[in-house]
């Protein structure tokens, strides 16, 4: 990336280590869609800093014309958003290499939403295998687009003409053609690709001495709150393609998406144990 084509990052180092072959593993963080990435940013670094504090090295980044990040939303395209990542990945391994191969720190890619797609198909294009924390996970990108066009036609409830403007909107990205939603343009391919993106598990090598980890968690308000059948399914599929398996539901709020900033430090303190463990 030159000058002209930055990255806004956030390093929090692994603390509590005596020395580089201390270091736990290595995290990078992937942001959620549009307005999710702006509620989830106080959640972000509260478990950013938590996992720092037990001895993991985090990077959060603002994806291409996200945050303070350069270039403007309109300009993100799906592939470019998965070049981010893995840059991250190269620039967080380039901050801990070693030429023991026994002390290499494990990399996680901790993706929020629509970041644990982005994370899956990043990691499709790395040479080295991934554990992934993945937290409200969708198990496709389809009913994220479709959530987001609906933010538009909300504004039509009254009119009767929801399924116009959605119709609408589909035919614009259709034609190449960017839409605009609350303030972001999303450009055909930015759409394209999360549309088609889905939380297929990339091929592992069944040589690898250990297992690559998967974290699933989700938070809910209710108390008897269980995976929905779609969430099941996909963590079974990860299973039989040779992932390790956590899987959790903690109580907490939707902060994606709330009115208000909010905190779920359960979610955190759940986190932190899962990965640690």
């Amino acid at each position: 990336m030159g000058h002209s084509d930055q990255r806004f990052c956030l390093f929090h180092p692994a603390q509590g280590i005596a020395n580089e072959g201390n270091i736990r593993g290595v995290v990078l963080y992937i942001h959620p869609f549009a307005e999710e990435m702006n509620k989830s940013r106080r959640m972000a670094a509260l478990q950013a800093r938590a996992l720092a504090q037990a001895g993991y090295a985090v990077l959060q980044m603002d994806l291409l014309g996200c945050g303070d990040s350069s270039g403007d939303f309109g300009d993100a395209t799906w592939a470019a958003w998965v070049s981010d990542v893995v840059h991250g990945c190269q620039w967080l391994r380039s901050q801990h290499s070693t030429t023991n191969d026994a002390l290499v720190p494990p990399l996680w890619l901790w993706g929020l939403r629509a970041g644990c797609l982005l994370a899956v198909d990043a990691a499709r294009l790395m040479s080295e295998p991934c554990n992934f924390l993945f937290w409200q996970p969708p198990t496709a990108g389809a009913p994220l687009l479709q959530q987001f066009l609906r933010i538009k036609a909300a504004g039509d409830l009254m009119s009767g003409q929801v399924k116009a403007t959605m119709q609408g909107l589909r035919d614009q990205l259709t034609r190449g053609e960017p839409i605009e939603i609350a303030g972001y343009r999303v450009a055909a391919e930015l759409a394209r690709g999360l549309e088609q993106a889905t939380l297929t598990p990339p091929q592992i090598t069944p040589a690898l001495p250990v297992a690559p980890r998967v974290v699933w968690q989700e938070v809910s308000t209710h108390d008897d709150a269980s995976f929905s059948p779609a969430a099941s399914q996909a963590m079974a599929t990860w299973q039989q393609a040779g992932y390790t398996l956590t899987r959790q539901i903690v109580t907490g709020p939707a902060f994606w998406q709330t009115s208000e900033i909010e905190d779920a430090p359960d979610l955190i303190t759940a986190t932190t144990a899962a990965i640690c463990a």
